[in-house]
């Protein structure tokens, strides 16, 4: 990709009242477009980061033999009033739009138990139906009084969001402990490092539940946590004060702040009771299915990773998720090392692919083009000069790192491989 061409480009202004580091780089990027409170575009470069989080989160659920569906935004009043969810203040309600029908309302989906579980008494009806678990990935709503912290607190964004119905308490237990393993490999294919932290359930479930954490100064979250062990509880429910010992191991509590990023729920029989979700075992008996529910929030982690991972210059995004692998800069105006970069350039190509590789060639001075180059954050940089040529390598850097090097092309596919 040429830079050239980009949609967007580089800048130095923001927003009126961008605070946070993610919505200030991620603006100054390019990668999001600030359009209200709590509410962002995704400029192509920031949908590439979202896309690959987005294709990590489906391919771990899928090894856990989820099956990927598609639920509306819209949903209405009816839904909501069978599970006494209406009064609830996060979701945007609309008004009688349609006069041929009576009390026509609906209310953008922030959370969909509703709407899959009136969805599933369609095809559970036997044990023989039993297990099915089914996610999607979808753009939610919330009325949050205080959107804020760009990506990590918005009023709309994008959610995975999984449901699992079971036999019984103890098949739902069995997948919610696969499910945590699942998300534990999603964190480490991001470069994450989340706390499974103890928490209430809030409007989901009495039953206690399951945070994961990033520890994070720009969290809202006030997380307990072990200094020696995995022990870690939200602050709203725990009972142990910072330097206390640990109920685990006896090792000392410290208290951070925490990005929540994602979270599991067992439901039980709550949504099955409102919406009259039942099966017949292997006796004929009817019985309430029992369900689980379980979110990760794709915009809230892209969010996180910039927080987590920059530098006074921009962002460093992880390999996995950032727009393009190699960010390739021609320095100089001679048109022979022209000419290099553009060879390097098709090279490059066949080896990564044009989606990987993005290639400034644009007539700007080498302040601009190696600033751009730290600020969007690609893991590697390579450099063509007359410099360079005259030693036949490239300059290689990695983003993480502070010095570069001079290689090869070959040497350098050895080095990103």
């Amino acid at each position: 990709m040429l830079q050239s061409k980009l949609f967007s480009r580089t800048t130095k202004n923001l927003p009126e009242g961008e605070e946070s580091k993610n919505a200030q780089l991620l603006t100054k990027g390019g990668f999001v477009n600030k359009s209200s409170a709590g509410v962002y575009s995704m400029l192509p470069l920031g949908l590439k980061v979202l896309n690959k989080i987005n294709q990590i989160i489906r391919e771990e659920m899928n090894a856990i033999g989820g099956e990927e569906l598609l639920m509306p935004s819209l949903v209405q009043k009816k839904y909501w009033e069978q599970s006494v969810r209406w009064g609830v203040d996060v979701i945007y309600k609309t008004g009688e739009t349609i006069k041929s029908e009576k009390d026509l309302q609906y209310g953008l989906g922030w959370t969909h138990e509703e709407v899959i579980s009136a969805i599933a008494k369609h095809f559970i009806n036997s044990y023989k139906d039993l297990p099915k678990a089914v996610y999607q990935i979808q753009t939610k709503f919330r009325a949050e009084p205080r959107a804020q912290a760009g990506l990590l607190r918005g009023r709309e964004f994008l959610m995975k969001d999984l449901y699992s119905f079971h036999l019984d308490e103890k098949d739902l237990n069995d997948f919610y402990r696969k499910v945590i393993d699942a998300y534990k490999k999603i964190m480490d294919r991001l470069c994450l490092k989340a706390l499974v932290t103890e928490a209430s359930g809030g409007a989901f479930t009495k039953e206690f539940t399951h945070e994961f954490q990033v520890l994070n100064s720009a969290g809202e979250d006030t997380v307990m946590h072990c200094e020696k062990c995995d022990w870690a509880q939200n602050k709203e429910i725990t009972q142990v004060a910072e330097g206390g010992k640990c109920p685990k191991c006896g090792g000392v509590v410290k208290s951070d702040r925490g990005i929540e990023v994602a979270n599991v729920f067992r439901l039980g029989t709550k949504f099955s009771k409102d919406f009259n979700l039942n099966y017949l075992d292997q006796n004929g008996e009817k019985k309430m299915v029992v369900m689980g529910s379980y979110g990760i929030g794709p915009t809230r982690l892209m969010g996180t990773l910039v927080e987590e991972y920059n530098d006074e210059k921009g962002i460093i995004w992880p390999d996995s998720v950032a727009s393009f692998k190699v960010h390739l800069i021609v320095l100089g105006d001679s048109a022979k090392a022209q000419k290099e970069a553009d060879k390097t350039y098709e090279n490059l190509v066949r080896h990564f692919g044009e989606l990987e590789v993005l290639y400034d060639e644009r007539n700007a001075s080498a302040g601009e083009k190696l600033n751009d180059a730290d600020l969007l954050g690609a893991p590697w940089r390579i450099v063509v000069s007359e410099k360079t040529m005259a030693e036949k390598r490239v300059e290689v850097k990695r983003r993480s790192e502070k010095t570069a090097k001079l290689v090869s092309i070959k040497e350098f596919f050895k080095l990103a491989a």
